[in-house]
């Protein structure tokens, strides 16, 4: 049995399902700044506050630091994973990823997903689900879209002990 439930394997995921995920996740500069040090992004816009301040940036005039993009990745990916990547067995790809808005620490993370589609694979015991990914703000402002392909378990094969006779 799955961790979460029994819903999210191969057979589960319909074309057309959308999701709303059921943990949001504030960003604190922990997320932010750990990561970005270790992928040795070292813009200004991540971690010096008072040059951020004396600088209106951006298009909306933000004057305070940013969260690195692929923590904003990586965060709404990782709030999917519950319904879409317990019962992985590959991740196949990422595509089509947009960063729509700005996250600053103190916003909270919210995601959706859609189904775009299923297709068997050349093994029996998954199947690919196709899945599109955003995530919002706690303004409800799309923030990050993406498009990910994810090698599922089949049911058939896993909770019950194997395929049926």
């Amino acid at each position: 049995m799955a961790l979460t439930g029994d819903d999210n394997y191969f057979e589960d995921f319909q074309p057309g399902q959308v999701f709303r995920h059921a943990r949001g996740k504030t960003m604190c500069e922990q997320d932010n700044v750990g990561i970005t040090l270790q992928v040795l992004n070292t813009a200004d816009a991540h971690f010096d506050e008072h040059r951020m301040a004396q600088n209106a940036m951006g298009r909306d005039g933000w004057n305070r630091r940013l969260q690195f993009g692929g923590v904003t990745i990586a965060m709404v990916i990782g709030l999917t994973m519950e319904d879409t990547g317990e019962n992985a067995v590959a991740e196949l790809g990422l595509d089509r990823i947009r960063l729509k808005a700005p996250v600053f620490h103190g916003d909270t993370l919210y995601a959706y997903t859609e189904v775009l589609g299923v297709e068997d694979a050349d093994r029996d015991d998954a199947g690919i689900v196709n899945f599109r990914h955003w995530g919002v703000n706690q303004d409800d402002a799309v923030v990050f879209e993406g498009e990910r392909r994810v090698l599922i378990k089949r049911k058939s094969h896993f909770l019950n002990d194997g395929p049926d006779p």
